[in-house]
């Protein structure tokens, strides 16, 4: 069973089929970066571009850097506010004729990894966070998603979690691997006191192999703490698996 998976980011959307079954792309992803401004228009006809490339007409699965609540995106982040309020599955719907599914970007990216990552298999308290330009989070108890967390926006030493700790501060003020490793690992401490998960998974850019080993040793938590498998094809991977219940016609998105 494939489902076509679009993963929209502040600077970059990008979509490929995804065997749901298996949790694999199964075409060569397609990314065309992000309109600017990125209104909810502008962007949907990026969406219907991606649709049109693979000559898609089944069901999609949409994860966009905002707190969707049935269907509805209440925030944005690094996309243009006009998607407050905006219906995203009937918006995307009229742009390409595709039965869609929305949720937040972060959730989708933790839905992937505890199906086909380093959650797979987890039935206990897990987070999820992904880190990178800001930091986004996912919440799973016994292999089930509290949705739309927003843990990057925590406030940690009178600063934003995420301006403070997020992989965009580490570039921001130059900062070497250390020092912000030594930032991340008060931000864990504080998100542990508060949530106490039994696992921790760490995606986005730094759990690259090369990144993740440049810092992961400087951090210390009660929790296991892994890097994230699934990488960059997470997000696209977590939309489309998501968008499973499109088959169950009883199902109202």
């Amino acid at each position: 069973m494939e489902i076509l998976g679009i993963d929209i980011g502040g600077s970059g959307v990008k979509g490929a089929p995804v065997d749901i079954r298996r949790g694999v792309l199964t075409a060569e992803r397609c990314r065309i970066k992000t309109p600017k401004p990125a209104t909810p228009v502008a962007v949907a006809k990026v969406v219907a571009r991606i649709v049109k490339h693979f000559g898609w007409q089944g069901p999609v699965g949409c994860a966009l850097p905002a707190r969707v609540k049935h269907g509805v995106a209440l925030t944005a982040a690094n996309i243009d506010r006009g998607w407050i309020g905006t219906h995203v599955p009937r918006l995307i719907e009229e742009h390409t004729g595709c039965r869609t599914f929305a949720l937040n970007d972060a959730d989708a990216a933790g839905v992937a990894e505890m199906a086909f990552g380093a959650g797979r298999d987890r039935h206990d308290y897990v987070l999820v966070l992904t880190v990178g330009t800001g930091i986004g989070s996912a919440i799973f108890i016994n292999q089930t998603l509290v949705p739309n967390t927003e843990l990057g926006h925590l406030e940690l030493g009178g600063h934003e979690a995420e301006v403070y700790a997020a992989d965009s501060a580490r570039k921001r003020e130059d900062l070497s691997w250390r020092d912000w490793a030594r930032r991340f690992q008060r931000y864990l401490e504080h998100v542990e006191f508060l949530f106490a998960p039994d696992l921790i998974i760490v995606g986005g850019g730094i759990s690259r192999p090369k990144k993740w080993a440049k810092f992961a040793d400087q951090l210390e938590t009660q929790a296991e703490l892994v890097p994230a498998r699934l990488q960059n094809e997470a997000g696209i991977i977590g939309a489309a698996y998501s968008a499973r219940i499109l088959h169950q016609p009883e199902v109202t998105v």
